[in-house]
């Protein structure tokens, strides 16, 4: 498995404004799928609730950082 780690430094208003908007594109994404291939699963349901949560926070212009981890598995997606 490999995994990828990318870390956003929020020291500014501007920083904490690109890390809310990434969160927010994301969050988007993921209701939007979620709409139309995992409709009513409680796996989707939860995972927007967790997203949401961290959404929320970067609403918050506050220093922080935000760490995302990619990790890849060798084995092929259905469809």
């Amino acid at each position: 498995m490999d995994e990828y780690t990318a870390v956003f430094e929020v020291d500014s208003k501007t920083d904490a404004h690109a890390v809310e908007r990434l969160m927010e594109r994301m969050y988007d994404s993921l209701r939007e799928e979620s709409r139309t291939l995992r409709k009513g699963s409680s796996d989707s349901t939860e995972m927007l609730e967790q997203f949401e949560t961290i959404l929320n926070a970067t609403r918050r212009p506050t220093p922080g950082k935000l760490t995302v981890i990619y990790e890849s598995r060798d084995e092929q997606l259905d469809g």
